[in-house]
């Protein structure tokens, strides 16, 4: 029996699809647990690359069964084109199943998302208006019910869930933004295409997930990152859900003494999209250099991603709220020209020094980092297989990397491809 969480040690972004597809390989399961297709995991195969928004990671292996738990939300038309867009490329899909359970976004969810974003003007969180903040809110708040993945299997139901829906959601619309009410008959028409292709995906999981749990290898697939948690993240510009490691047990089910381990995903630098503050963040040469070598451009936005230097702070907090096993380095190779690099170890806000993030998030606008210099290597490792093969300078990063996290290394990545790993 084993258990292993992939969670983002930072603010999403990490590199934790090609992670995932690199455990897929031995896992018996793969399980999406929280989040929708505000989620962009990056996997390339033998040179050809594959940009998943919403279906686990592990779905290019088809002797691994991918599921998307209760914790999850699905746009049913993004489900719809990211299978038929994997079928065309060879892969069947048959080892994915969605849970009953996961709630759905709506086409009025997505109106929601992008009239809210409006309202607020120059306050704007940077959502994906993808409707992702809409459809959890429907299902806190419960009544009317939200409508649920189960819900698709029945014309007459569905329907009649859009009509309970649109009666109060059109009311929002017209009296708060001004807009023009949304057709029921129209909302149906327009997820109704992706019925057909969805459906036989829907499924009650909670059997699979305890049969992979009790006889193999489960693997719980988180999406953003750490700081965009809903109650950790930097408030409010985050993310609706939980995708801290304790966020799995919330999604799928898997109890917290069923873990077995916590691999964190870190960026070898840091990278953030939307707003919000970013202590580390480079407004200069440096930063534009890191954002064209990493290619940081969001999978599901397209939105030039920020960049900054290791935020050590935030790496070490991440490693305790996820009681982190190991660590994953990604994108180590980005850094190879670098003279010289530099790692905040600590805060100063207001003349007091933090080793940690501090709870009040908000102070972190206030921050002074302060920087531990280290040199760089300038040569490639795209070719390097093992840690011992590294320049010195490269190898003191990774240890350092570990040492401000407190915990193992489990992998260090060089390069997109499968093979660019160095697993330990």
């Amino acid at each position: 029996m084993a258990a292993k969480v992939i969670v983002g040690a930072q603010w999403g972004d990490e590199g934790k699809g090609k992670i995932t597809d690199i455990m897929a390989e031995t896992a018996t399961a793969v399980v999406r647990y929280q989040g929708g297709n505000n989620a962009g995991h990056t996997v390339v195969v033998n040179g050809d690359e594959f940009k998943l928004h919403l279906i686990p990671s592990g779905i290019l292996h088809e002797d691994t069964l991918c599921i998307m738990a209760s914790g999850t939300i699905i746009d049913p038309n993004c489900m719809k084109d990211e299978i038929e867009g994997l079928r065309e490329r060879g892969f069947s899909c048959d080892n994915l199943l969605v849970s009953v359970n996961a709630h759905v976004i709506m086409p009025y969810h997505r109106v929601l998302d992008g009239l809210q974003e409006q309202s607020r003007g120059n306050k704007s969180i940077g959502t994906t208006k993808r409707g992702i903040g809409p459809t959890y809110t429907d299902k806190t708040a419960r009544m009317p019910r939200s409508i649920r993945m189960a819900d698709l299997l029945d014309d007459d139901t569905l329907r009649s869930m859009i009509d309970d829906q649109l009666a109060q959601k059109n009311v929002l619309i017209r009296a708060l933004y001004g807009a023009e009410p949304l057709d029921a008959g129209e909302v149906y028409d327009e997820i109704a295409p992706a019925l057909d292709v969805v459906r036989p995906h829907i499924a009650d999981v909670r059997g699979d997930i305890r049969n992979a749990l009790e006889n193999g290898e489960l693997v719980l697939e988180g999406a953003q990152g750490t700081f965009l948690d809903l109650d950790y993240g930097t408030y409010p510009y985050v993310t609706s859900s939980h995708p801290v490691a304790g966020g799995a047990c919330l999604g799928t089910g898997v109890g917290p003494t069923e873990i077995d381990e916590v691999i964190a995903i870190v960026k070898a630098y840091t990278t953030r999209v939307g707003a919000g503050d970013f202590p580390t963040e480079l407004h200069d040469k440096t930063g534009e250099r890191l954002r064209e070598r990493g290619a940081e451009f969001g999978t599901t936005t397209g939105r030039p991603r920020r960049c900054g230097w290791l935020d050590g702070v935030a790496l070490r907090t991440a490693a305790e709220i996820n009681s982190a096993t190991g660590i994953a380095i990604t994108k180590l190779d980005v850094l190879d020209e670098e003279e010289t690099i530099r790692v905040a170890t600590a805060y100063e806000i207001d003349g007091e020094r933090y080793e940690r993030m501090p709870e009040n998030l908000d102070m972190l606008g206030e921050v002074k980092p302060v920087y531990e210099e280290m040199p760089g290597w300038q040569t490639s490792l795209c070719e390097v297989t093992a840690l011992e093969d590294m320049p010195d300078e490269a190898r003191r990063y990774v240890d350092r990397m570990a040492e401000l996290a407190d915990c193992d290394i489990w992998c260090v990545s060089v390069g997109p491809a499968r093979d660019q790993t160095i697993i330990l």
